[in-house]
């Protein structure tokens, strides 16, 4: 069997690989092992994005929870980083979002925090693995008055919304604002939020009925916003996940500001202001090179890690770094939220643009993106972790790696939450890199298939 859990909680198809009973499975191994060091009767908040399949597995993973004797809060429709805050806010012993963040409808996931927000370390997740592979041996089940029940909550995202606000106050009374909400969590809290502090908002993809969640929209899918910011001549576009964890900007011109020119303009500004601890930025090997070389040119200091915001934020707590990030828009405000938030991400960069008084594309300008191209290998997924084994594979790769040694670089990596091998290759030619990439993708697909 396989391990459950990727890069961000477990993922699956829902109704066929992350089915009911493995929700139940995991509520009842997540609440035992989440809360086993407690003597009172613990309780575990749980919310979702708007994906038909939510109210299925929310539903079966909180009749795990009551079955092993804790008590279940749904606060139902919220964004992820909503869960993470409100779970150390509420004081309950641990939060689950069920949610496939960017991924299409047929997807659902279940990922878990801790009573303090934060995402499970690799060693808690291996414990509820290995309890559910062992058929629940060593859970006790109460019956009569130990079993759990389930508490409704309506008023969760007016909080998160509230704490936004007060995390970044900033006045927005002269911005017009397009916002996609990519049919997902950020369909409410996003908007009503920059309402409140005074925007002019155009909202679109802001009406989900279960089905159209990240359906050629949202931050996976920018071209509409782009268009939309242009014919409304808006001051900038900002685009929200399927689960409002990530973020994407588009500038007044149209163009599209990333999650590493987005981290890049905050972080000089928060360095002005005093604000950015240890003078550092922590960002993943995906990070585009430009943005490395921008750090070093402003006098700050960048950290590398693995890919995955759970990585980020383990460096950041180790090093006590307050702001890290991915290219791909969830960027981490460590002194306000616990996880990639959205919502915060964009407050932030609004704020800029505001305190500074330059439009998005002038900021944007503080780095230069190489060029870069990143093609997906579609392999199987009990397979992507071994590409390197294929000596044919590794020849090429090899190859590669020597020609932009020094101009460029290829970074090959198995996704954390789909059945792909992901070739990135930066250089300074951006036919050549694409013709480069498409050539090794295309031979990790037809090798390991």
């Amino acid at each position: 069997m396989a391990r459950l859990f990727g890069t961000d909680g477990v993922r699956g198809v829902a109704n066929e690989e992350l089915t009911p009973l493995l929700a139940m499975q995991l509520g009842q191994a997540g609440a035992y092992v989440l809360t086993k060091e407690n003597k009172h009767k613990p309780t575990i908040m749980v919310g979702c994005d708007t994906r038909i399949s939510g109210d299925m597995l929310a539903n079966a993973l909180m009749a795990g929870v009551c079955s092993v004797g804790a008590n279940a809060v749904y606060v139902g429709v919220v964004p992820t980083p909503a869960v993470a805050y409100l779970t150390k806010k509420y004081r309950v012993d641990a939060g689950v979002v069920i949610s496939a963040s960017h991924n299409p409808v047929e997807f659902n996931g279940i990922k878990f925090f801790d009573g303090n927000g934060y995402k499970l370390p690799d060693s808690m997740e291996d414990e509820i693995e290995e309890l559910i592979k062992n058929n629940m041996q060593g859970i006790k089940f109460p019956n009569g008055a130990g079993i759990g029940k389930v508490k409704y909550r309506s008023d969760a995202r007016e909080e998160y919304i509230n704490h936004s606000i007060k995390s970044v106050p900033v006045d927005l009374k002269k911005m017009k604002i397009v916002v996609d909400c990519a049919e997902g969590a950020a369909y409410y809290t996003s908007v009503e939020t920059l309402k409140e502090l005074g925007a002019d908002v155009v909202a679109i993809h802001n009406s989900p009925d279960g089905t159209n969640i990240n359906a050629n929209c949202g931050s996976t899918h920018m071209q509409e916003l782009m268009a939309r910011v242009v014919y409304e001549k808006a001051d900038l576009g900002l685009a929200f996940d399927g689960d409002a964890d990530r973020m994407l900007a588009v500038d007044e011109t149209g163009n599209l500001v990333d999650g590493d020119e987005i981290m890049a303009i905050v972080a000089n500004h928060m360095n002005q202001m005093g604000t950015l601890k240890k003078n550092t930025v922590v960002a993943t090997v995906m990070s585009n090179l430009g943005f490395f070389l921008m750090a070093k040119e402003k006098g700050l200091k960048a950290e590398q890690t693995k890919v995955g915001d759970r990585y980020v934020l383990e460096k950041m707590r180790e090093i006590g770094a307050n702001l890290g990030g991915e290219q791909s828009g969830h960027i981490i405000f460590l002194d306000e939220n616990t996880t990639g938030d959205g919502l915060l991400s964009a407050l932030h960069l609004l704020q800029v643009v505001v305190e500074t008084g330059k439009p998005l594309s002038e900021l944007a300008a503080v780095m230069t993106v190489l060029p870069q191209a990143l093609i997906n290998a579609a392999v199987p997924n009990h397979k992507k972790e071994s590409y390197m084994d294929y000596p044919e594979i590794a020849e090429s790769i090899e190859q590669l790696t020597k020609k932009f040694a020094g101009e460029g670089r290829v970074l090959i990596r198995p996704s954390g939450t789909e059945p792909l091998v992901r070739v990135m290759i930066e250089g300074k030619d951006q036919e050549m890199i694409e013709k480069d990439a498409k050539q090794l993708a295309t031979l990790i697909q037809d090798v390991m298939l």
